[in-house]
């Protein structure tokens, strides 16, 4: 009788079977699940808002117009004045660039949404305050007093909360933003609580460079007219092209900067005076109640005061947390 070996078969599948195990989700940041229409970039360090076309055109005329006078008034200027003229130009360069990237790129004080079940309850709320009976909708708003003035917290029915005194929604950005003051399409940004100092340094560094730049490209001008008898010599188009564009710019900006100095004084928001909300013309018992009284007072809170950290900006948005997946048993 033949031997025969006999080797035992494993009747397990090669493959190993597969255990019930959880998997871990990736963290968010609040950025990467915004509701609202902006955009973020580097990480969600830069926020924007979705229109930026006119941003970009702000941004040009400002390294145009300055690189015109750096290029051609600059070095005759620095020749035949002083040096300081290019040195103290360069500095109010950087300082516009500088404040008008800060309050682009920056969260202006966006409030975050409620959650589906800070909704429902807010809803709870709203329904047991009014004895609402479901026939018609309870009313939306309530009244606070401030510094003695009645003010009306307004609710936003895409946010899903009443929004703080001076808060407003944004209808470009999709955003309720904390002191919205208005949207900026020039910064491509809305203007708010946590940017309004930085647009305002803009507008006020904005208006001293324009005034700089239009004074000394005029004397370049003047001067080289006046040259022009004793030697053969004639004006860059260059400067004849800044000198236009400072001309037609400085109005509006040195307007503006003016009209958000007053504001500034009085502690008021653009949207507020717009609005009118603290105008005489609605009685003689309505004032401002955020106004301290005194001009350098109001400055302080307006441009000194703390700024509250971002809700939106590279900050995470969940927890880590477990979920199932489907368990796979391979039969033997």
């Amino acid at each position: 009788m033949r031997e025969c070996e006999y080797s035992q078969i494993s009747t397990r599948s090669s493959t190993p079977m597969e255990t019930p195990y959880k998997k871990r989700t990736p963290k968010k940041r609040k950025w990467e699940a915004f509701p609202g229409r902006n955009k973020f970039y580097c990480d969600g360090r830069i926020m924007m808002a979705k229109q930026t076309g006119v941003f970009y055109l702000t941004l040009f005329l400002i390294l145009v117009t300055c690189g015109l006078f750096f290029t051609f008034d600059c070095p005759f200027l620095a020749l035949q004045l002083t040096p300081i003229i290019p040195v103290v130009g360069g500095a109010l360069f950087l300082f516009v660039l500088g404040t008008l990237l800060r309050t682009s790129f920056s969260d202006p004080g966006v409030l975050p949404r409620a959650t589906p079940d800070e909704a429902a309850d807010l809803e709870r709320q709203i329904d047991v305050a009014n004895g609402s009976t479901g026939y018609r909708p309870p009313p939306r708003t309530k009244e606070i007093l401030i510094n003695g003035q009645t003010v009306k917290l307004k609710y936003c029915f895409t946010c899903k909360i009443f929004r703080p005194p001076r808060a407003s929604h944004c209808s470009l950005c999709d955003n309720c933003v904390e002191r919205f003051d208005h949207h900026c399409p020039w910064v491509g940004n809305c203007v708010g609580r946590r940017n309004y100092r930085f647009f305002y340094m803009f507008i006020l560094s904005l208006s001293f460079l324009t005034i700089f730049i239009f004074a000394f490209v005029i004397t370049h001008i003047i001067l080289r007219k006046w040259l022009s008898f004793m030697r053969q010599t004639h004006t860059p188009a260059g400067c004849v092209l800044a000198v236009v564009v400072c001309f037609f710019s400085v109005w509006s900006i040195v307007g503006l900067s003016g009209f958000h100095t007053y504001l500034i004084s009085s502690n008021q928001t653009t949207n507020e005076d717009i609005k009118g909300s603290w105008s005489s013309k609605r009685g003689k018992d309505n004032f401002n109640p955020y106004s301290y009284g005194n001009i350098v007072t109001n400055c302080c809170a307006a441009l000194c005061g703390p700024l509250p950290p971002s809700e939106t900006l590279n900050r995470q948005l969940f927890t880590d947390r477990l979920i199932p997946i489907p368990v796979l048993f391979i039969d033997p």
